[in-house]
């Protein structure tokens, strides 16, 4: 299973599309759609690290990655970090994937990780057939480092929908 082309548009809506790194909300280079770029010892900071390391000038975005990538470049990265999530939630949600569920939870991964997913209760509710609950749990997930973001509000709601949308 893939994710829709709607999906696709959708997600790329909420994570933006940059051809330049950026600092994402909890200080990781970033760049293209949402694809993290940051090196492993700046993701194995917490975040209050990473602030006192972009105070002093030590939170550099890595040399090979500072550049404009092209549209090419920027959907070909997409769509191989799209395969990694696809995977995911196959693997870990192998039953009842309606197009809208799969979806959902391929943007939620996309956002909050595999690792989220997996221990998230939207998986625990989807597998148990619970899928109002695993509807209404996407909401739980609306916070980063420790704030309320309202992007995340909206995306969340976004999912939800996409989750209950009634196959064609």
């Amino acid at each position: 299973m893939m994710m829709s082309p709607e999906a696709r548009k959708m997600l790329c809506h909420h994570e933006g599309v940059r051809k330049k790194p950026y600092l994402d909300a909890v200080l990781l280079w970033t760049t293209g759609v949402g694809h993290l770029i940051a090196p492993i010892e700046h993701q194995k900071m917490t975040l209050a690290q990473r602030k006192q390391a972009k105070a002093e000038g030590r939170l550099a975005c890595p040399i090979e990655w500072m550049r404009t990538l092209t549209d090419d470049e920027v959907d070909q990265i997409l769509q191989d970090d799209l395969a990694r999530f696809e995977r995911g939630v196959a693997r870990f949600c192998p039953a009842n994937l309606t197009q809208g569920r799969f979806d959902a939870m391929v943007s939620f991964a996309f956002n909050a990780g595999l690792g989220a997913l997996q221990k998230s209760s939207i998986r625990m509710r989807h597998n148990r057939g619970d899928f109002e609950g695993a509807a209404d749990a996407f909401m739980l997930y609306r916070f980063a480092a420790g704030k309320e973001f309202k992007g995340l509000v909206n995306r969340r709601k976004d999912e939800r929908a996409l989750y209950l949308q009634q196959p064609r």
